[in-house]
């Protein structure tokens, strides 16, 4: 088939992995509490590449995670992965940044239902919660956590880095959280090559990542002199 290049940028993670037929070849990441994708994400491309030997010619395909997410690490990803598939003629795949997460946590709990949860500030989160099985329990929504949050499906485990921040109002319930499964574009691999096979793209053109929130700027305020 052909190598795919894979972007993850929904979250503090700076993430670009490349494989070939479904088989991860390459993994660049790094997870940093100032956003730094902007200066990481097109080093982490050529860093990948150079590490396979290959050109940017031979990549068939860019997926990258589609939120939601953080409102600029999706658009600083989105941009860098449509100027690619523009300027290379390549389509583009977009991967659910939640399934992702369920994607490798399911390979550590095959047993368990998992809650997969992205930092959304504060008390809130964007979260999907999935069987055992791979069913979509709980459809992604943007929730603002309390002590009950979810009891209907415990129990589960919590996982994305949405999680920590809740191993203390969840206490001495029936859960379980690991925050060491994190986004990541290795994720990606397995549901990019499937898509592929049956060229479930999007439109290069119109595509937009799901941000699920509106975004919200700071707005100074006009302090009035005397």
């Amino acid at each position: 088939m052909g190598y795919i290049l894979h972007l993850e940028t929904a979250t503090k993670a700076c993430s670009v992995a490349l494989s070939l037929d479904g088989k991860l070849l390459q993994l660049k990441e790094v997870t940093e509490d100032g956003f730094s994708h902007g200066e990481n994400l097109t080093v982490f491309i050529e860093e990948v590449l150079n590490s396979e030997k290959i050109s940017i010619k031979e990549v068939k395909a860019v997926s990258l995670s589609s939120g939601p997410g953080s409102y600029t690490g999706l658009r600083i990803g989105v941009s860098v992965a449509k100027g690619l598939c523009y300027s290379l003629n390549i389509p583009l795949i977009a991967i659910d940044s939640l399934k992702c997460i369920y994607e490798m946590a399911k390979k550590v709990y095959p047993e368990k239902t998992i809650v997969s949860m992205i930092d959304a500030r504060r008390m809130e989160v964007f979260s999907s919660i999935f069987s055992s099985k791979g069913e979509l329990l709980k459809e992604i929504s943007a929730d603002v956590i309390d002590e009950k949050s979810y009891s209907d499906f415990e129990p589960f485990i919590a996982c994305g880095d949405g999680a920590e921040k809740l191993r203390e109002i969840w206490k001495g319930r029936n859960i379980d959280i690991d925050s060491s499964i994190l986004s990541s574009a290795k994720a990606q691999v397995e549901l990019a090559f499937a898509k592929f096979q049956i060229s479930d793209f999007v439109d290069v053109a119109y595509f937009e990542p799901f941000y699920l929130k509106d975004y919200v700027a700071g707005v100074k305020t006009k302090v009035n002199q005397p």
